[in-house]
């Protein structure tokens, strides 16, 4: 079994990395919205990683 404080630190990380994602996301779907033609390259770039 794993310790507590692991698995509370493991959920606390997941549930950040995916705040962040949807961050970027939602940011990024912003500045599209003012400039359509670069959608497909930032897109690109965004979930690259």
């Amino acid at each position: 079994m794993m310790p507590i404080n692991w698995i509370f630190s493991f959920i606390f990380f997941i549930y950040f990395f995916i705040m962040f994602m949807i961050m970027n996301y939602y940011i990024f779907n912003h500045k599209n919205k003012m400039k359509k033609n670069n959608l497909k390259k930032n897109n690109m770039l965004i979930w690259k990683w």
